[in-house]
């Protein structure tokens, strides 16, 4: 017979459920009950921390701004990347607006998981994830946190984050999920993974599921895939004013952050002879980049790169690295 949670899964959802009521945090978005407060949450938060969501405001920010899918919907590329500014991974951005259209054009948001998932961007953890947390479905959802809680309830020795893992790991969450409460189910498992079975040393004595944990090595798991190694690389970019004192910026193509506004920048041996009048270091993906500014004078403007005025800049989206750099550099009078 199976021991712990699977033993006893009624036991292990409801001490799970009666930990959160009593001890549940209280985010922006457990206060809505409407399904594109929910989504625009569930897509911030895939690459980003909910320190970070939290503590510069940027969930409440975008939905000031876009309220509804309707008005998403309607978003030219600039406003909806300032919107978005600071949090990086544009693309979610733009693919949040295609989710809007899907959903403006089919009349509001489905609830089956099928035709959830039908909308574009949506997989099966979103959508399990809108029907939990917007309609209070009986859903089943598994990310970061949940994947290792449930490694560790289970003490499971093999990596979760390959295909085999994901499908024994998804499969417990199926077992384990409560169709009753699921709504709060599923935030005190995903809670659980960011306050008390969090990486590293988990807080085992504070655990309200602990009885029902099978491993004794909880340090050591989950088990997963080497990571990708990290590459450096460096970055020149210019800061050049013009007679009128307006900055040169170039606007972005490619997937990864198209539209947005940066310093320009040029190979290595085109700026030897400049000055560097700023120097720091920004991580996306798997690049650690050094981004090395160099003031230059009588630069030309080549193809994407505008003139802007200064009174101007602040309105434009720029990636979080080349804002931060913009604002020093213009605060001090460089």
């Amino acid at each position: 017979m199976e021991k712990g949670a699977l033993r006893d899964p009624e036991g292990f959802r409801g001490a799970l459920g009666d930990w959160f009521v009593r001890e549940g945090r209280d985010y922006p978005w457990r206060r809505r009950r409407d399904a594109w407060g929910i989504l625009v949450s569930e897509v911030m938060l895939q690459q980003t921390q909910i320190a970070t969501v939290l503590g510069r405001g940027y969930y409440t920010r975008f939905l000031e701004v876009f309220p509804d899918p309707s008005a998403c919907a309607l978003a030219e590329d600039g406003p909806l990347l300032k919107a978005w500014e600071g949090l990086g991974y544009y693309r979610r951005a733009r693919m949040l607006r295609e989710t809007a259209r899907a959903v403006v054009a089919r009349g509001g948001f489905p609830e089956e998981v099928e035709e959830l998932m039908g909308l574009p961007g949506v997989g099966r953890y979103t959508a399990g994830a809108l029907r939990a947390f917007a309609f209070d479905l009986p859903a089943v959802l598994v990310d970061g946190n949940v994947a290792r809680v449930l490694a560790r309830v289970m003490d499971f020795r093999e990596e979760v984050d390959g295909p085999a893992g994901l499908k024994q790991v998804w499969g417990w969450a199926e077992e384990l999920a409560d169709g009753v409460r699921p709504r709060i189910y599923h935030a005190a498992l995903m809670e659980l993974g960011q306050r008390i079975c969090r990486p590293g040393v988990p807080d085992c004595m504070g655990c309200p599921v602990a009885r029902f944990c099978k491993t004794r090595e909880p340090e050591r798991l989950p088990v997963k895939r080497a990571k990708v190694a990290v590459t450096e690389v460096v970055e020149h970019a210019l800061w050049v004013r013009d007679g009128r004192g307006r900055v040169l910026l170039h606007r972005e193509g490619g997937k990864r952050r198209e539209g947005l506004w940066k310093l320009p920048t040029r190979e290595e041996g085109e700026v030897g002879v400049l000055k560097v009048v700023h120097e720091s270091r920004y991580s996306i993906t798997r690049y650690r980049v050094a981004l090395r500014v160099y003031g230059g004078r009588r630069v030309k403007a080549r193809e994407g790169e505008e003139w802007h005025e200064v009174e101007g800049v602040g309105d434009l989206a720029m990636a979080s690295p080349f804002r931060r750099v913009v604002e020093f550099l213009l605060e001090n009078g460089v």
